[in-house]
């Protein structure tokens, strides 16, 4: 089998997580607020990495080391995934998927404040054709622009920071080390923002395969992504991973009768084109380290 087949079959498994969250998202959407999902979610998470970890053996790799960093980290990732579970629920779930992936063309312009890297001419380029791509999916003053758009462009800003800080962290922690604090201190994020008016909602029983499902597709999905990236170049990765959008246009039209809006996948080749000019031209780490900052 050869090392791009095996990438493919990674990457059919991180897009069915990917948009079985989503689907998951939406149902419980009508019973919980996104603190709450997350919360559950990050509980589900913790109790998988505490399980596997002392499977493995691998729990005395948590440390305490640059926990300022991993508080960084996961309060851009809380924000940005508590933005996404709204915008699954207030908009298209292609619309949503569409401008989730402008987050490599935020982790260009965020990586010079970040990382102290510099914006190439390549990347600043692709960063342009990039919000081309935004401005035809959300069609600003042509559309109502609802908040949902706002809360899907919100969430991958909070994803690609999530992403560089993972990156940072990736020079001197382990995934066990960093997955620990990405769950735990989510967890206690979730609590807090869930339980601030003084009611927290218990799951139905209805809800709770759901909830099951969001903290299993979640690992799974960046499990399998990483796997994917581990063996073969992003520009062989990314592409497949696009695939996601069509997957989900067909998934929220069979199932919410979401119309096929020629528009979305039109913004969507301009998104991808930003993004595959910056991974084969341009500086490729940065893009590359933009998929383990998500979800």
């Amino acid at each position: 089998m050869t090392e791009t087949l095996k990438a493919a079959l990674w990457m059919i498994g991180a897009i069915l997580s990917f948009s079985s969250m989503a689907i998951a998202g939406r149902a419980v959407s009508f019973e919980l607020d996104t603190f709450e999902i997350m919360m559950y979610r990050s509980f589900v998470g913790l109790v998988i990495v505490l399980a596997v970890g002392t499977l493995a053996g691998t729990l005395h790799q948590v440390t305490r080391d640059n926990i300022g960093l991993h508080a960084l980290r996961n309060v851009a990732h809380f924000a940005g995934q508590n933005l996404w579970f709204f915008a699954i629920s207030a908009i298209p779930l292609a619309q949503v998927f569409a401008l989730e992936f402008t987050s490599p063309i935020w982790v260009i312009l965020l990586a010079p404040l970040v990382l102290g890297e510099r914006i190439t001419r390549v990347g600043a380029m692709a960063a342009a054709i990039g919000f081309t791509g935004v401005l035809i999916v959300t069609r600003p003053g042509l559309s109502a622009l609802e908040p949902g758009h706002l809360a899907a462009a919100g969430a991958a800003v909070g994803f690609a920071l999530s992403a560089l800080f993972t990156r940072r962290l990736t020079r001197g922690t382990t995934i066990t080390g960093i997955l620990f604090w990405l769950t735990a201190m989510q967890l206690g994020l979730g609590v807090l923002c869930a339980g601030i008016d003084g009611d927290i909602t218990r799951p139905s029983p209805e809800s709770l395969p759901w909830l099951v499902l969001i903290g299993c597709a979640g690992l799974v999905a960046h499990f399998c992504l990483t796997s994917a990236l581990s063996i073969a170049p992003a520009a062989v990765v990314m592409p497949i991973d696009f695939v996601r959008l069509p997957v989900i246009a067909v998934v929220g039209a069979l199932v919410y009768a979401e119309a096929l809006d020629p528009f979305v996948f039109l913004g969507a080749a301009f998104i991808f084109a930003g993004n595959y000019l910056n991974i084969t031209r341009g500086q490729p780490q940065p893009t590359v380290r933009a998929a383990a900052g998500r979800k």
